[in-house]
């Protein structure tokens, strides 16, 4: 593919930063509602190569969200649609797709695999989510997470800073309470919001498991394009 199509993008980032995102290998870990958008950007962005990682299949109620998420893909792999999607998009960019879960078990063989400049934590779990962050912390791989964006709208609370400091955000409160032995030795990053939760939006699921929670495109994907920006700035 002619070169050119990045012609606009590194008139911002420089010649530099867009011949490292050529060199660099970023992993996305979630490529749901707010994963996938995080690495649709950093796809268009430039970089050389990713690994995507997600063990869900497209389901009906992913479409208010999910990139991935059409009535045309419903059923199939999350992962196998969004690395067709990245190809399309970059057909140079070598795309490495994982089915799976991760977990303690299979944590070290993933990453071993590859040779990771960055890694983008979009996890919805809270254990898996402490595990990568504990691999990364362990080994100096940078790692930028998300937190919580269920049950909130409003773009402007939106931020990016350490886990240590977020405000109103469940899912963060979890992560600390779980990393809390590192918390004089690590920081991290994290893509929050400081909205109050709407509990209106948080509903029990019938059938049991987690609550079922409101979202909406415009938020989770935001907060994926503000992880893709904390990569793309600091590769």
């Amino acid at each position: 593919m002619d070169s050119n199509w990045l012609q606009r993008g590194e008139l911002l980032i420089g010649e530099e930063r867009q011949q490292k995102l050529k060199n660099a290998h970023i992993l996305v870990v979630g490529v749901g509602g707010v994963g996938s958008w995080a690495a649709e950007m950093i796809c268009r962005a430039g970089a050389g190569a990713m690994t995507i990682v997600d063990a869900d299949v497209v389901d009906t109620t992913n479409i208010n969200r999910q990139l991935p998420a059409l009535a045309t893909t419903v059923g199939k792999p999350k992962c196998e649609v969004m690395s067709e999607r990245l190809h399309a998009i970059n057909p140079n960019m070598q795309v490495t797709s994982k089915q799976m879960f991760i977990d303690e078990e299979n944590l070290a063989a993933l990453m071993e695999e590859g040779c990771f400049d960055f890694v983008v934590d979009a996890i919805d779990t809270l254990e898996p989510k402490a595990a990568l962050i504990r691999y990364c912390w362990e080994r100096g791989i940078k790692i930028v997470s998300s937190m919580g964006a269920g049950a909130k709208c409003n773009l402007a609370d939106i931020r990016t800073g350490s886990l240590w400091k977020t405000e109103h955000c469940t899912l963060a409160k979890n992560v600390r309470r779980t990393l809390r032995d590192y918390r004089h030795m690590h920081d991290l990053p994290v893509v929050y919001s400081i909205e109050q939760p709407n509990k209106e939006a948080i509903k029990p699921n019938p059938q049991g498991g987690k609550p079922i929670i409101g979202s909406i495109a415009y938020f989770t994907a935001t907060f994926g394009c503000y992880l893709a920006e904390y990569v793309i700035k600091r590769i």
